[in-house]
């Protein structure tokens, strides 16, 4: 019998994405596109926001198969016109949008600190500090005017336990942690809620590499993320309601791989 006092009806609402506009940068691979699929099988509209093409059209395809209402978007987060451009076509194809979640990265191999060039470190900053700066500063306007308003950003285990060779990486994700944090601070009032999730689950090409077979060996769960199983969830619970009090924090979505006392 359902308890007097909840209305379930309205518990529901709080936790759904139904309806909601999320725009999802890097989603034509890996964790992007898991989020993509957990959100539209949701109920929320989905923009695939992706450099590469094809990739691009693969998950817009998987999407329109399921019937979940999505709009393709070639970006590249190096270019801020191309995010404003982004936004732009969001809002004039939705009306809206209620989310965003800054996935996408530049990427380069791994290295000791002592090899860093500066050219390593400007491709992390530039995509990564600099992209996701753009896509909130274009978004922030159109979530000011609603009152609500969605951001999650990507930060990552490595950069929070200083993991070896990631160095120029990790710089670039504990910008972002900072820049989050700022923005949750300055935006709450205006019902913008900014936080960040820093996952565990590695592309099937990285298994067998020393990394993969050393976090396999330490995680408690004793296996890897699932990008729309494991990370989706958390995602999903970030852009709805349920979140409206949590704001500026980081999820660590790594199967307990690093837990803090």
């Amino acid at each position: 019998m359902p308890h007097p006092e909840i209305d379930s009806t309205a518990t529901q609402a709080m936790h759904s994405v139904l309806g909601r506009t999320i725009i999802v940068t890097g989603s034509g691979q890996g964790v992007g596109r898991g989020m993509a699929h957990h959100l539209g099988k949701a109920g929320a509209n989905v923009v695939v926001a992706e450099w590469n093409a094809e990739k691009m059209a693969r998950t817009c395809g998987e999407l329109t198969e399921l019937g979940v209402p999505n709009l393709g978007v070639e970006v590249d987060i190096n270019e801020r016109d191309q995010i404003e451009a982004m936004v732009a076509a969001t809002v004039k194809k939705f009306g809206r949008v209620d989310g965003l979640i800054n996935n996408a990265q530049t990427f380069r191999a791994n290295m000791p600190v002592a090899e860093v060039s500066a050219d390593d470190v400007e491709v992390f900053y530039h995509s990564g500090v600099l992209g996701t700066l753009w896509a909130m500063q274009a978004v922030y306007p159109h979530m000011k005017d609603a009152g609500w308003g969605r951001i999650v950003n990507f930060g990552s285990s490595m950069g929070r336990v200083g993991g070896a060779g990631f160095g120029a990486y990790n710089a670039s994700k504990e910008a972002i942690r900072g820049l989050s944090r700022t923005a949750a601070r300055e935006w709450a009032r205006d019902g913008i809620i900014v936080n960040i999730i820093a996952p565990a689950a590695a592309p099937p090409r990285a298994e067998g590499s020393a990394a993969f077979e050393e976090f396999m060996r330490t995680c408690p769960m004793g296996r890897n993320g699932d990008s729309e199983l494991d990370v989706g969830p958390i995602a999903h619970f970030l852009c709805s309601d349920a979140c409206r009090f949590v704001t500026g924090h980081t999820f660590m979505v790594d199967g307990g791989n690093f837990l803090w006392s």
